[in-house]
């Protein structure tokens, strides 16, 4: 699951009609808020998962003074958005983020405040009321988060196969500046694993071999775009080709990478059995196998009047609204032929996107 700040309900209503349907992952892995809502499916029985990213995003998300939007004849959507994004800006999310008083310019140089515009401490105590972490680190569910070291630049998964996860891993991945202060996790100091890769399929399709596997993968941001036609739309547009992280690039590299292991497969099945270089192919075997993938790319689509504000667009109607678009994409993607029907060992990898359906 990708990061894109209040986009993210998108995957959480995707995950539910996925729930729904009876469909529940061994494995979930996200950056920024993606990891927050993989963190929440992870951390709860799959009978309270949805129940938990409801009272998640219900707690980080409000309504306008009175709990009433004013009527679209008196206030269009787009000035409606922009203005709920700049109190955002102003006062912060309840649960989420606050504003620093005084602002980090005014701080000393060294001091922690100087170094975002808000704090996240509420994200802690947000956390661990939806996420039981230790059913997330003890839990059947293999959860993996993904953040940037500070210190070196390179990419980390917080994985909880290899160590266990508290508030900080998961507010790690999604501290992203200036807004968000790093997060020490461990001695060392992270930042938003979206300045990097805001995608965490390459990590799992290659990330120890695997059996037959059914991937859903849950985009924010759209690779593909319109020419923009106004400063709204260039400043929408840099976002998307940012954090977008080439997710098809990824998916038809995997296509090539199983088809080339097939065609090994099948070379070192006519090689004969009695050779010199039997442990050397008896290596390539085992680098080889694997079954079968089908990657089911889901892409949120957004509306004309979002635009560049969108992903700090916290208000309760818009959450609703990207809500609800996860589970129509995902019993639309479902409706597809073959989609949930496993590839022959000799086709090896489908993928099937949203915005192609």
């Amino acid at each position: 699951m990708q990061g894109g700040g209040a986009l993210g309900a998108y995957q959480a209503g995707a995950y539910q009609a996925l729930a729904a349907r009876g469909i529940v992952p061994d494995w979930v892995a996200g950056v920024s808020i993606g990891a927050i809502n993989a963190a929440i499916i992870a951390g709860n029985a799959p009978e309270t998962r949805v129940a938990a990213l409801e009272g998640f995003w219900q707690r980080i998300t409000r309504f306008l003074p009175g709990n009433m939007a004013l009527p679209e004849p008196l206030l269009p959507a787009a000035v409606n958005n922009l203005m709920w994004a700049g109190r955002n800006l102003t006062f912060g999310q309840p649960g989420f983020f606050t504003p620093r008083l005084p602002p980090p310019y005014l701080w000393p140089d060294d001091r922690p405040e100087a170094l975002s515009y808000y704090d996240i401490a509420p994200l802690r105590d947000t956390l661990c009321e939806f996420v039981d972490f230790d059913r997330l680190n003890d839990g059947p569910v293999r959860l993996s988060v993904g953040a940037v070291d500070i210190h070196n630049g390179n990419y980390m998964y917080f994985d909880n196969r290899e160590r266990r996860i508290g508030p900080e891993h998961i507010m790690a991945s999604g501290a992203l500046p200036p807004g968000f202060p790093p997060v020490e996790v461990e001695g060392r100091f992270y930042w938003d694993g979206g300045l990097a890769s805001n995608t965490p399929l390459d990590y799992v399709l290659h990330h120890t071999p695997r059996p037959d596997t059914l991937i859903f993968q849950i985009d924010l941001w759209p690779a593909h775009g319109e020419l923009p036609r106004n400063i709204r739309d260039v400043a929408e547009r840099i976002k998307e080709i940012q954090y977008s992280s080439r997710t098809r690039l990824s998916s038809d590299h995997m296509v090539r990478e199983m088809q080339m292991k097939r065609r090994v497969r099948e070379l070192l099945a006519r090689l004969p059995h009695d050779t010199d270089a039997r442990d050397l192919l008896d290596a390539m075997e085992k680098d080889c196998a694997g079954g079968v993938a089908t990657i089911v790319h889901l892409i949120y689509e957004s509306r004309p009047y979002e635009h560049e504000s969108k992903d700090y667009n916290f208000s309760r109607r818009m959450m609703e609204e990207h809500w609800h678009s996860g589970g129509h994409d995902v019993n639309r993607v479902l409706m597809s032929p073959g989609v949930l029907e496993r590839p022959d060992d000799h086709e090896g990898i489908r993928v099937f996107a949203s915005d192609r359906v």
